[in-house]
């Protein structure tokens, strides 16, 4: 935007702003409408309908977020290899985020199961011979240097 008068700047600022503003409101009477808030007689509770509804969410969120990169921190503006690298840690971080939250989940799932075995009481298989260190030893003799 440096190549952009003062006034050109501002009118895409605001334009950028009512952007914004509209998918945010989009997203608001989506989720209001989807959990039953806005009509009583529709909600989708945890149907199939919930799968759609959080993928759209999560676009809507995700074009935000792109258009707040791409246009608020001058990222159009910059060379294609450094959009690249800043994009690509991006991708592992949603990538780690989406792992743990995995993990977790499984964790969770399982928590009895844990519980249940790091309080049992585990019978050794074998036997231990007390002995003193000493009474496993020989006198070395001359043949074992050899």
């Amino acid at each position: 935007m440096g190549h952009l008068s003062y006034e050109e700047s501002k009118k895409v600022v605001v334009k950028g702003l009512i952007l914004l503003g509209v998918v945010t409101l989009v997203e608001v009477a989506i989720a209001l409408f989807a959990n039953g808030h806005i009509t009583e007689s529709f909600d989708i509770g945890d149907t199939w309908m919930r799968y759609p509804y959080m993928l759209i969410m999560i676009g809507l969120s995700i074009y935000k977020a792109y258009f707040i990169v791409y246009e608020f921190m001058h990222m159009r503006y910059e060379a294609k290899g450094l959009a690249a690298s800043v994009l690509l840690p991006t991708v592992l971080l949603v990538w780690a985020i989406v792992a743990f939250f995995n993990e977790g989940a499984s964790y969770g799932d399982r928590r009895e199961l844990i519980d249940k075995k790091d309080q049992e009481q585990v019978e050794p298989t074998y036997k231990l011979k007390k002995t003193s260190m000493l009474e496993n030893t020989r006198e070395l003799k001359k043949e074992d240097f050899k």
